[in-house]
């Protein structure tokens, strides 16, 4: 894991880069997250808990930007969630969610190329990624022609574009080999290393409460 030993640039700032206070969360009529407070400071994985349908999805969502707050107030990466400003920071979130996020149509190596290009890196770093999550092999593969397993692979080959300050992984480990839960992991502990943070959403509590520095519990759409 070459591309994992490189040490990256330092979060500046000592402030929180999560900082929710009572927030709620609709989709129309039904209320998902309920007066919601919570801070992940720099340096920490925060592992969250809950049955289906509890709201952790949501909850990364919101933390993406996907997501708009219905009542509260918030910042993540500075960033005031209630206000348009708060798109910005969008380059410096990575978020991978349960189903992967890739264009079916593109092979591997376009569809992170096109990632890169988004970003102003080099066709090379995008060769890279894919080599460094294991997928040097199948670059010129069609995504809809790929195991979830690679999909997945090839998702957390743009995070290593991407280099977040904010990682944000729906169930990480899911559907993934021994191999590439350790890459996952280290990502991870690469992200927090250098200053920033990661939420983790799981059920898999045993194996992301190890990799976690404090975990909370979210039912109802409420953290316990």
């Amino acid at each position: 894991m070459e591309w994992l030993s490189r040490t990256l640039p330092a979060v500046t700032g000592s402030e929180a880069l999560i900082d929710l206070v009572g927030v709620s969360v609709r989709a129309g009529a039904v209320q998902i997250l309920r007066d919601v407070s919570l801070v992940v400071p720099p340096g920490e994985t925060l592992g969250v808990f809950g049955a289906n349908g509890a709201g952790k999805t949501t909850l990364l969502r919101l933390l993406a930007t996907l997501q708009p707050i219905a009542s509260g107030a918030g910042t993540v990466l500075g960033a005031d969630l209630t206000s348009d400003d708060r798109y910005d920071i969008r380059p410096r979130v990575a978020y991978v969610g349960h189903v992967p996020g890739l264009y079916p149509e593109l092979t591997l190596a376009e569809n992170l190329d096109f990632a890169a290009d988004a970003r102003g890196i080099g066709h090379e770093e995008a060769v890279r990624a894919l080599a460094a999550v294991g997928l040097a092999g199948a670059s010129t593969r069609l995504a809809e022609r790929c195991s979830h397993g690679m999909q997945r692979r090839a998702e957390f080959a743009r995070v290593l574009l991407s280099s977040p300050d904010l990682l944000l992984l729906d169930e990480p480990h899911s559907a993934l080999d021994k191999d590439a839960v350790e890459l996952v992991d280290a990502i991870v502990e690469r992200t927090v290393a250098g200053g920033g943070a990661a939420v983790l959403v799981s059920h898999d509590r045993e194996r992301v409460a190890s990799l976690s520095d404090r975990t909370v519990d979210i039912d109802g759409g409420t953290l316990t």
